[in-house]
């Protein structure tokens, strides 16, 4: 289960390195009482990348799939491996007007996928393998023929973003408290690790065993890669050396202790931050300096939860950089804020029920017009209509059921 974390200050840059993943792990996934099955069925494959994904795929020498219309591609994570789980990584489509989800199966052969992210040529999806031995999977969009999978060096990966270049897959080790960088070959398969760097330092914060990676995701800019550490309540920059793969940590941000910091998201503008603190039940605003790679965490806001036990997973913010918007995990709402003075500060107008239990994941479609949270506990996957003009969200129809939904992908 998900908890807390470690002191706030500043770290020296090189402290905490370790090269090869240490301990055991506590499986962290949250699970209730759950039913529900997939078959595997025929969904239509996609052929269109995310959007702005050009250039990211033009820097990686492979040109973007060529856009559809109609129906678009809906790809869910979930856990295979507890009672009422998936088969494997679930397939959908959904309506981008209407935002109406239809259509089963699933992509066998991987394990525990739960959590996914698209190549920026859109040609290829990848999944953790959130395992003791935990591992990440490539598969070929065009005919989800899975290309293989390679080990993380550590346990229980929850999270993995593909470097902008396109040429290097991250991940981070939630067990372990480490992240791994693998390569990437033309096909999208992936190659062997080219490095793994484990957080030892600062120590775990209050309740915590260990450290706890994450997240880990490319900044804005390109410059840097941020890890965020629920279990040593840090957030940890590097500098990927783009020709080997390999990561030199530049500096650490810390949260006040027993924050548990779980997931970080930018604003457009690249200069703030918002960073989702799941064991403190807050949100903080971030500054980011772009030369240097240093986060600075900054004043906390009310996630809106009330009272009861409640865990923040995770922010999103509009492309126009006007709102943001916090899935809370127990109140099981939505919190929605105004991003004011240029994203230094947000202003919350209100919660919108989930219409699920237990949301672990929101992700916009590429247009912005819809939100889709991923709820859990209740094996279903929310679809909101997003008004441009406030932010208010409208619930499109009947949630989606989906075995255990803890990642919903729109493509």
């Amino acid at each position: 289960m998900d908890s807390g974390a470690r002191a706030s200050r500043q770290g020296s840059p090189l402290l905490g390195r370790r090269r090869e993943p240490g301990g055991g792990w506590s499986r962290r996934q949250f699970v209730g009482a759950l039913t529900g099955a997939v078959a595997v069925l025929a969904v239509p494959a996609p052929a269109t990348p995310r959007a702005g994904s050009a250039p990211e795929a033009a820097a990686s020498g492979r040109q973007p799939a060529a856009r559809r219309s109609g129906p678009r591609p809906l790809y869910l994570g979930t856990y295979t491996s507890v009672p009422g789980g998936g088969k494997g990584i679930g397939l959908a489509v959904y309506d981008p007007v209407s935002g109406a989800v239809g259509g089963r199966g699933a992509v066998t052969g991987v394990a525990d996928p739960s959590y996914l992210a698209v190549h920026p040529d859109g040609r290829t999806l990848y999944a953790v393998d959130e395992r003791q031995n935990g591992g990440v999977t490539a598969v070929r969009l065009a005919d989800r023929k899975v290309l293989g999978t390679r080990s993380t060096g550590g346990s229980g990966p929850c999270h993995l973003s593909v470097h902008p270049s396109g040429r290097w897959l991250l991940s981070a080790n939630y067990g372990s408290g480490s992240v791994a960088v693998h390569p990437i070959a033309a096909s999208g398969a992936l190659g062997e690790r080219a490095d793994l760097v484990t957080h030892t330092s600062p120590r775990p914060g209050p309740g915590q065993q260990g450290p706890h990676a994450h997240q880990v995701i490319t900044s804005p800019d390109g410059g840097h890669i941020l890890a965020v550490d629920l279990g040593t309540d840090t957030v940890y920059t590097y500098r990927l050396n783009t020709r080997t793969g390999r990561l030199t940590e530049v500096s650490q941000a810390h949260t006040r202790p027993g924050a548990g910091p779980r997931q970080l998201t930018f604003h457009p503008g690249g200069r703030y931050a918002y960073l989702a603190n799941e064991v403190d039940d807050t949100l903080a605003v971030c500054t980011y300096d772009r030369p240097t790679g240093r986060l600075t965490i900054g004043a906390t806001e009310s996630t809106g939860g009330g009272p009861g036990k409640n865990y923040p997973s995770q922010a999103l913010v509009t492309a126009d950089g006007r709102f943001a918007y916090l899935a809370n995990r127990g109140h099981n709402t939505l919190a929605r804020y105004a991003v004011v003075a240029g994203g230094a500060r947000l202003k919350l107008l209100g919660t919108t029920p989930v219409a699920g239990d237990f949301p672990r994941q929101i992700a916009f479609s590429p247009n912005g017009a819809l939100l889709f949270a991923a709820n859990q506990k209740s094996s279903t996957v929310s679809v909101f209509h997003v008004d441009r003009a406030n932010g208010a969200l409208r619930l499109a129809g009947t949630p989606f059921p989906s075995p255990v939904a803890v990642c919903a992908l729109p493509l």
